[in-house]
């Protein structure tokens, strides 16, 4: 079974972190291509002022030179969904099972298990960035794809901008996990929850030692429960009344 979810922009610097580590071929072929981005060109890029372009500009530099400082990828990215995961006093336990189960979506290191040491980046696949012609989808769909094509469980954390590097082949077989909110006796979906919801099912599949679709369905944590009614094939749906 393999968990996917995205990485983050928010990036949580203040911590003990490791030196610079050796990239891979695939990585160094995306810093090559970011090279040669200026601040002025990363600023479009990223669609970003040209302060915050500086600082992307300065980092990609520091990976080049391999002055970059690495961290953990699960403690590095800091987005709202990582701030839900139980990512302090986590037991030998539950960090095997997310070493073993847990996959972050990444544009620069490709797939990646959440203990894996990485730079402090920002990246995506929304931009129109190219390798060797190639859109950054394409080239890291190979990589994808093997990480999870032996496992007979794939559940997707995911939004369509990372599932979309997948094949189609591996996407059908995904299982979708969606949160709403019941609202006015009509369930409702927003990006707050969907986050919050993620993050949370993340540590409590790891805490219970998760490995099945049933299993899932039982879990009820911070109000949520499985809806029968609005799930359907490959996706299921926890609701929880309005708070």
């Amino acid at each position: 079974m393999k968990i996917l979810i995205p990485n983050a922009k928010e990036l949580h610097t203040n911590q003990d972190a490791f030196p610079s580590q050796p990239l891979s071929a695939k990585s160094q072929a995306v810093l090559k291509a970011l090279q040669e981005y200026s601040v002025e060109s990363l600023a479009n890029f990223y669609k970003i002022n040209l302060s915050k372009a500086d600082q992307e500009w300065t980092r990609w530099q520091r990976l080049a030179d391999k002055q970059a400082k690495n961290y953990p990828a699960w403690l590095l990215y800091d987005g709202l969904m990582y701030r839900y995961m139980k990512r302090t006093q986590v037991t030998e336990a539950e960090r095997y099972y997310l070493d073993n189960h847990l996959r972050i979506a990444t544009a620069l290191y490709g797939l990646i298990s959440p203990m894996t040491l990485i730079a402090p980046h920002r990246l995506d696949f929304q931009g129109n960035l190219k390798i060797n012609n190639t859109s950054l989808k394409q080239f890291w769909r190979q990589q994808y794809d093997e990480e999870v094509q032996n496992d007979k469980l794939i559940i997707s954390l995911l939004s369509s901008e990372f599932e979309q590097v997948f094949s189609p082949n591996i996407r059908k077989r995904m299982v979708k996990i969606v949160f709403m909110e019941n609202r006015n006796g009509k369930p409702k979906g927003h990006s707050t929850i969907s986050k919050k919801g993620r993050g949370r099912l993340v540590s409590l599949m790891a805490e219970k030692q998760i490995e099945t679709i049933e299993q899932i369905k039982h879990l009820t944590f911070d109000g949520f429960r499985f809806s029968p009614e609005l799930s359907k094939d490959q996706t299921l749906t926890f609701i929880r009344d309005q708070e």
